[in-house]
């Protein structure tokens, strides 16, 4: 029987915690979530503003005290002077995962010059991964999943083709994915016999 894994989403973003404008990144990061993932799992979301002190008190606070194993950002990698995600998660992290965001600025590159710019990061903080994501629900996705050419064949690796086995080595839930939509990498010795049917 697989375990459930709890998952924090957090959508850091000034206008849309103010109720400015609606946020999108909590509602695609669930929506893909629901998609990608045929382990249980289940949800903690907050929107909150960009200021570090907040976005490091929610980080600990969904690792430490709500048992998320993996923890998700949306919004607030940017350089503007209101963009401090990445010193806020440097900040509660034990480890460093700079894999992560190299990738992630490699597939972005694929569509805007610009992603140079993105200062996404990622970290291990106890037994929990900490990934930073962009802030548009169709740059997510693309993270996340990867690049397929015309025939649906892989052509770039998503971020999450490496989650669960980083789970693995960090004793976290085991987590199991639709290869359809992400396939999940692991060495052979570290498959456990599908709890999928079909």
């Amino acid at each position: 029987m697989t375990d459930s894994i709890r998952i924090g989403l957090v959508s850091i973003s000034d206008r849309a915690s103010s109720g400015a404008y609606e946020d999108k990144g909590l509602p695609s990061l669930k929506e893909w979530l629901a998609r990608a993932l045929t382990s249980p799992f289940e949800v903690c979301e907050k929107l909150i503003p960009d200021e570090q002190a907040t976005i490091e008190t929610t980080l600990k606070s969904l690792v430490d005290h709500e048992g998320c194993s993996l923890v998700l950002t949306t919004g607030g990698t940017g350089p503007a002077v209101r963009d401090v995600t990445p010193e806020a998660t440097l900040a509660v992290g034990d480890r460093e995962m700079p894999g992560f965001g190299e990738q992630m600025r490699q597939i972005s590159l694929n569509f805007v010059p610009t992603a140079i710019l993105s200062r996404q990061v990622a970290v291990i903080r106890g037994q929990a991964l900490i990934i930073n994501l962009p802030g548009q629900p169709k740059s997510i996705q693309e993270t996340l999943e990867g690049l397929r050419d015309a025939d649906g064949k892989q052509r770039v690796h998503g971020i999450f083709a490496a989650v669960p086995y980083c789970l693995d080595l960090i004793g976290a839930p085991y987590v199991e994915t639709d290869e359809a939509i992400c396939k999940a990498f692991r060495p052979k010795s570290a498959i456990r016999p599908s709890t999928q049917t079909g």
